[in-house]
């Protein structure tokens, strides 16, 4: 264990964690919300610092990210614990569990980690996934600073619920976000992931203003986040706020972990795409294969510049610095 960063002393060895929105009180000999930080006689400690659940090389596009260094592979690694519980996590085995029922974690040195990413071809750099990764928030900061050190760029897949001052200190050293914006109701995040709208909307927005890369998820549940008024409120916040060019990915639903809901009929996802193409230039559809739903179109000149089928990735269009080569439109990070 290692003791925890953002968290303050309260009477009788109780703490308050300030990592995240929930700010939990724990009691000593407690775990807060995420599972994984545990009050130990009135000091917090993270109970997963450099312990490894999952470790591959994946294609960026899996996190996914269409527009930070297409076509590129990136260290992909994840630990255990989660900040939320979402009924539909596909991730639940290792989200939804502790130290004590999860039997096999690996140590893992940062420097372990960041040798791996670097002996890897076509990686450019790692990826905090599977999990929540702001859970593993000082494991996390310090791979990050030595990967910044050997020029690999670091992506957080992330939930968004943190609170500012964590988020603050690590924005530095994290390139590219990958943010599920599961819905936009306060509601839905109540019931369904036990968090809430607004703090993932104060992360997105301030992710912005660092001009920070950053590309949105929202998995389309049906009955749940699927209605189209909403849905169409959601896009045109994004655009008014956020801007035009936000990458959006509409992703199908499957049923998973406590959640039986039938799929996402294609037929919906194509209304939805519809919708948000209206106010955004960059749509994609995920969990399903659809004519154009993945390829990369140009707005300024209408070619399709970036072909996707699965994780085949054809960056045709696309000059070393992220230009359109048929206009010079600034469309993706460099190549």
């Amino acid at each position: 264990m290692k003791e925890a960063l953002f968290y303050k002393k309260l009477s009788n060895n109780k703490i308050k964690c300030n990592l995240c929105p929930h700010n939990c009180i724990i009691n000593d000999g407690k775990r807060g919300k995420c599972k994984v930080r545990f009050n130990n006689k009135g000091i917090l400690n993270s109970e997963i610092y450099n312990k490894l659940s999952s470790l591959n090389n994946d294609p960026i596009e899996k996190k996914p990210l269409y527009h930070f260094y297409p076509g590129r592979n990136i260290l992909s690694i994840g630990t255990i614990g989660c900040n939320l519980q979402c009924k539909f996590c596909q991730n639940w085995e290792i989200s939804q569990t502790s130290v004590d029922d999860f039997h096999y974690l690996k140590n893992i040195n940062a420097e372990e980690i960041v040798k791996i990413a670097t002996s890897y071809k076509n990686n450019v750099g790692i990826a905090y996934t599977y999990n929540e990764p702001i859970i593993w928030f000082e494991f996390m900061l310090e791979i990050a600073k030595l990967a910044k050190k050997k020029n690999l760029k670091n992506v957080m897949v992330t939930n968004a619920y943190i609170n500012r001052e964590p988020l603050e200190l690590i924005l530095p050293y994290i390139d590219a976000f990958s943010i599920d914006l599961k819905a936009y109701t306060d509601d839905f995040y109540k019931k369904i992931t036990n968090s809430g709208l607004q703090a993932v909307k104060n992360t997105i927005e301030l992710i912005n203003k660092n001009n920070k890369h950053f590309e949105l998820t929202n998995l389309v549940i049906p009955t749940l986040n699927d209605d189209v008024e909403i849905f169409e409120d959601m896009v045109k916040w994004i655009a008014n706020k956020l801007g035009k060019n936000t990458v959006f990915h509409i992703s199908r639903y499957f049923p998973m972990y406590q959640l039986k809901v039938e799929p996402t009929s294609v037929d919906k996802l194509m209304d939805l795409f519809k919708i948000a193409k209206k106010y955004l230039n960059y749509v994609y559809l995920g969990n399903v294969s659809l004519p154009n739903g993945e390829n990369t179109i140009c707005d300024n000149c209408g070619k399709t510049v970036i072909t996707r089928q699965g994780y085949c990735v054809k960056n045709e269009g696309i000059d070393e610095e992220g230009k359109c080569k048929y206009c010079g439109n600034k469309i993706v990070e460099s190549l």
